[in-house]
């Protein structure tokens, strides 16, 4: 029944820190927004490619808007000569003219230019799009509540819902403040998030209520200090061999992964310290004990 940390001592903190950076984050997205992508926007997306090491940015940038596209964004990605090109047309042409886009460009710049990926969506399929991922959202965790709701007394499934909650604003928190695209990949990122900080918590919750009938003449805050010291191998280990594998995809991937790696390793880190530092106090907080358990599962 040794301790090897004493996480109840940092709870306070801990909890201080998770209001901060989630009250943050809501006024972040409600106000700021999020940089929503193609997928949820509407627009022509080029990946575009040229052989040649005396064509900049700027060459490219200029080539496209002579030919008023519309709100054009040039980027480079990956090795040099690649660059990514966005546009949003305020009004939208089902029949853009790829082939005079082609042609144009490379008049322009008067080198080979290979149009390695073309991507055009409409607005009302954009909106369909947005409309879907943020079902999916809802449904997921609908499902996980359900879950907990099924598998946990009330008490517990508070702890659950905040933690939830808590992991996914304050990701999207951080994609609101440092303006990174939210498409497509990035909804199957909160959602592979919500799965994993619900796996953790479930976890730390199990060993939790195993000890409340263990050691029942202590309090619930040193109960869970127990139960987190005797999961904390299985955490950790889990969330740095996760965290290997989303670095390789978000160093090695390339662009396209880059945003979705990039969630799933702020998912793994904030997942993994809910878990400790938001559901397991919200139990002690509740004043859960094991008379109380025990009173409810007797109801």
């Amino acid at each position: 029944m040794k301790n090897k940390i004493n996480f109840e001592s940092k709870f306070k903190v801990a909890n201080f820190l998770s209001i901060f950076l989630f009250v943050g984050s809501l006024i972040l997205v409600f106000i700021k927004g999020l940089n929503f992508g193609i997928d949820f926007k509407g627009g022509t997306l080029i990946e575009l490619r040229i052989d040649s090491n005396n064509i900049s940015i700027s060459d490219v940038r200029e080539s496209f808007s002579n030919m008023n596209l519309g709100d054009l964004n040039v980027k480079e990605f990956g090795k040099k000569g690649d660059y990514l090109i966005k546009f949003e047309r305020k009004t939208f042409d089902n029949n853009i003219n790829i082939k005079k886009i082609k042609t144009t460009v490379k008049n322009n710049l008067q080198v080979d230019t290979n149009f390695r990926r073309i991507e055009n969506v409409g607005p009302k399929v954009s909106e369909e799009l947005l409309a879907s991922g943020i079902l999916a959202i809802s449904l997921a965790l609908g499902a996980m509540l359900f879950y907990i709701w099924v598998r946990f007394e009330w008490q517990f499934s508070i702890g659950s819902i905040v933690a939830i909650f808590h992991d996914v604003f304050i990701t999207l928190g951080f994609f609101s403040l440092l303006s990174l695209e939210v498409n497509l990949s990035i909804v199957a990122a909160v959602l592979t998030i919500v799965g994993y900080s619900m796996n953790d918590t479930v976890v730390i919750y199990d060993r939790i209520r195993e000890n409340l009938s263990k050691f029942s003449k202590i309090s619930i805050g040193e109960i869970s200090n127990i139960s987190i010291n005797e999961t904390l191998s299985r955490t950790l280990i889990t969330s740095a061999t996760t965290l290997l594998a989303l670095l390789s995809i978000f160093i090695l991937g390339g662009e396209i992964l880059r945003g979705f790696a990039f969630a799933m390793i702020l998912g793994v880190l904030i997942g993994t310290y809910s878990s400790i530092f938001v559901a397991s106090p919200i139990l002690k907080y509740l004043n859960v004990s094991y008379k109380t358990i025990d009173k409810e599962n007797k109801n």
